[in-house]
């Protein structure tokens, strides 16, 4: 097992930390939670956590991620403090040495539509279907993955198990018998570069247009994007979450867990819409709305107050 250094730590955080304590020796070929880190784990302790003294005093993590608070002079020659203004997001960024991506390659149960265009070093995990459709560079396509026709996947892209991207979506109209007749879905689908995609997860074709999945946005487990939806840059659609048709989020949203938005609505940019709300008008830029209906977190508040009082 591979054992990484504080050289390693420095040269992940660009050196923009501090090394305090006992780091001549120090290494780490793990990361556990604090309480049950082994002496070769690393650990991290958040800004601000009362007990901070007691996590140092039990913890046999050698290497600890903190902020200037957490050091204590007790605890320097025995430990090594890394020191950094973002403990969370040190962390993760060091621990991404831990991680073990798969190796490029198509998995030889995985069936590629004779003219799709496959970019370099991707992966295409067991039992994936591609259809005539685009994956460019660095992209990881894990098992079980079904990819339609008019797919186009940008680079640096992760789709995890079990997801479907590009199926029709629900659209239909009734006839003069009031009979359904499906409206055809001709569009496709754009995932930019930077995406990732949960598992379980369906992301409809367009009817007419593209559904767009924008630069940098984090789609959870178990979501439904809808046909025609655009989901802006670096935005975050979190598990259960349900977006209707023709729906547009902006930049830097957070849809919170179950969240249901409803077609052809607009939510803003830096908007946050809360855990199970039921959003039926447009949202402005950075607003946060909660509840059923979902309205400004304001006016939920002060509704919650009034039920409270009855």
């Amino acid at each position: 097992m591979k054992k990484y250094k504080v050289s390693d730590i420095s040269g992940v955080l660009s050196n923009s930390c501090l090394v305090k304590g006992n780091s001549e020796n120090a290494y780490f070929t793990n990361a556990k939670p604090i309480l049950e880190c082994n002496n070769e784990s690393i650990a991290w302790i958040a800004k601000g956590r009362n007990d901070a003294e007691k996590l140092l005093k039990e913890t046999s993590a050698p290497i600890i991620v903190c902020d200037s608070e957490v050091l204590t002079k007790d605890y320097e020659s025995s430990k090594c403090f890394i020191i950094v203004e973002n403990p969370r997001l040190s962390f993760l960024r060091v621990i991404s040495l831990l991680e073990q991506k798969p190796q490029p390659g198509i998995h030889p149960t995985a069936f590629i539509h004779p003219e799709a265009r496959l970019g370099s070093d991707i992966y295409i995990g067991p039992f994936v279907y591609v259809g005539n459709s685009s994956i460019d560079d660095n992209t990881i396509i894990h098992g079980h993955v079904y990819i339609y026709d008019n797919v186009k996947i940008g680079k640096n892209v992760i789709v995890h198990a079990g997801t479907v991207i590009g199926s029709d979506g629900f659209g239909y109209s009734r006839n003069e018998k009031n009979e359904f007749e499906k409206f055809p879905h001709v569009g496709g689908v754009e995932i930019h570069n930077y995406v990732e995609i949960g598992a379980n997860s369906c992301i409809d074709r367009g009817t007419l247009g593209n559904t767009i999945i924008k630069e940098g946005a984090k789609i959870d487990n178990l979501v439904h994007i809808a046909h025609n939806v655009q989901v802006g840059r670096h935005s975050a659609v979190i598990a259960n979450a349900m977006i209707g048709g023709s729906t547009k989020i902006g930049n830097n949203s957070w849809i919170s867990p179950s969240a249901i938005l409803r077609d052809t609505i607009s939510v803003g940019n830096d908007t946050t819409i809360g855990m199970g709300a039921l959003v039926t008008k447009d949202v402005p830029d950075h607003e946060t709305w909660a509840g059923s209906p979902a309205k400004p977190l304001k006016e939920f508040l002060e509704l919650q107050k009034k039920l409270r009082n009855l």
